[in-house]
């Protein structure tokens, strides 16, 4: 089997104010989602968001279950969302074939039997991130293409945070039950995405970064608004945002990230913001 999962808790704001680099960057960074051939997983006891990568070169790759989901088939209970990050490539969902490219995103819903992943060309091989949340009602699998993504232009060049949110997995564009996913451009010479940054009590959600340049990094902003934090990350690199953290980011470059949410809330607004002033 060519899937591994690691398992991560959750923590207590009081509790990380005591962490040091080592041990914030052991709870909340993912470093490793993307090897070829293979599907890797990190599953965090937030609202149980799994949260994953499959780079399929020579072979299709399957998302299988794990032990630690205890389902006869990872959809068995659970919704996943899957973009195209680079290149080209098929998921087959149940038998029929979905063609994706970057950032087509593909939902999946609760009760699918067989995910499969594919490449075009191996001399191009396409990497697929995923997240996949419990899910309570089975909706129907639904591709999101250019046609149905919904972008907002946000930030202004003088605040160096100009960006291109494009929703993606919302329950105003599609059914879904808990999970909702978009993507954020952040254009040549801006640096700063979610700025004000904000809280969300009801719902956690997971940053991945990718589109970082070699030699470049991202500076992502977490914990309470009043006693914040700083984790430094590198290309295809994700962060845990528990639902009492602030999240934010400064990179040496523009970049792009996934944003996945799930929890109780679905009001996408739905969220207490800090203007930068207010940040300690």
């Amino acid at each position: 089997m060519n899937t591994t999962i690691e398992e991560r808790w959750s923590t207590h704001p009081n509790d990380v104010k005591k962490y040091d680099t080592t041990q914030l960057r052991k709870e909340f960074l993912v470093e490793n989602l993307f090897k070829n051939d293979e599907v890797r997983m990190v599953y965090t006891h937030n609202d149980r968001l799994i949260i994953g990568g499959a780079s399929p070169v020579y072979e299709s790759l399957k998302l299988e279950t794990v032990a630690l989901i205890r389902s006869d088939y990872f959809c068995q209970r659970r919704e996943v969302g899957i973009i195209c990050i680079e290149n080209e490539g098929v998921i087959t969902v149940d038998g029929q074939d979905f063609e994706m490219s970057f950032k087509d995103t593909l939902y999946v819903g609760r009760g699918t039997k067989e995910i499969l992943f594919k490449n075009t060309d191996s001399s191009l091989p396409a990497k697929f991130y995923f997240a996949s949340s419990p899910a309570h009602v089975a909706y129907p699998t639904t591709a999101i293409t250019k046609d149905k993504r919904r972008t907002r232009e946000l930030g202004a060049k003088a605040f160096a945070n100009e960006r291109t949110l494009n929703q993606l997995v919302l329950n105003d564009i599609i059914p879904c039950c808990q999970l909702q996913m978009g993507l954020t451009e952040l254009k040549e010479g801006n640096v700063w995405n979610t700025m004000p940054p904000h809280t969300h009590s009801r719902r956690m959600e997971a940053y991945f970064y990718f589109n970082i340049p070699a030699q470049q990094a991202v500076c992502h902003f977490m914990g309470q608004p009043q006693e914040t934090r700083h984790i430094f990350l590198c290309n295809e690199q994700a962060v845990i945002s528990p639902s009492w953290s602030i999240h934010c980011a400064a990179g040496t470059s523009n970049y792009t990230f996934i944003w996945a949410m799930c929890g109780e809330n679905l009001d996408y607004d739905d969220m207490d913001t800090f203007t930068a002033d207010k940040l300690r």
